[in-house]
């Protein structure tokens, strides 16, 4: 891994398609592209969950690294809200909520993601386009 990162990486688990939706729509609202994307079944995105001490056994949560600070599970979804192109970054309104109430209903589409949306056999295979935001 090199020493200098992106400074907003966003680390997601690379066979869930929720996740993956997740990613093409960041990626499409995020014309100043901000975000650089690593799934977590990836050596970058390993090494980054590994640094930050994030359990990935199951890694049941999106995570955003920027400027050196790992987020996790409702507080992330809604940083990385927060730099979307509008109205998206509105998103962030849910902040007003209280972290537990948010994490509660976070954690109940995490635990039910692979049931209610699918999963695949393989990591996600990015287009050529959205492949040069990815870490590797």
């Amino acid at each position: 891994m090199t020493n200098t990162l992106p400074e907003r990486i966003v680390i997601f688990d690379g066979v869930c398609n929720l996740c993956e939706f997740s990613v093409n729509f960041i990626y499409e609202r995020d014309s100043k592209k901000k975000f650089t994307f690593a799934p977590a079944q990836s050596t970058q995105g390993r090494r980054l969950l590994e640094k930050y001490q994030i359990n990935t056994d199951p890694l049941n949560t999106v995570v955003l690294v920027k400027n050196g600070q790992a987020y996790t599970r409702s507080t992330a979804a809604l940083e990385i809200a927060a730099e979307l192109d509008s109205p998206w970054n509105l998103l962030q309104f849910f902040s007003v909520f209280p972290q537990p109430l948010r994490d509660k209903a976070y954690d109940i589409i995490a635990r039910n993601r692979y049931q209610w949306f699918g999963k695949k056999a393989t990591c996600m295979v990015p287009t050529p386009e959205i492949k040069t935001r990815f870490l590797e």
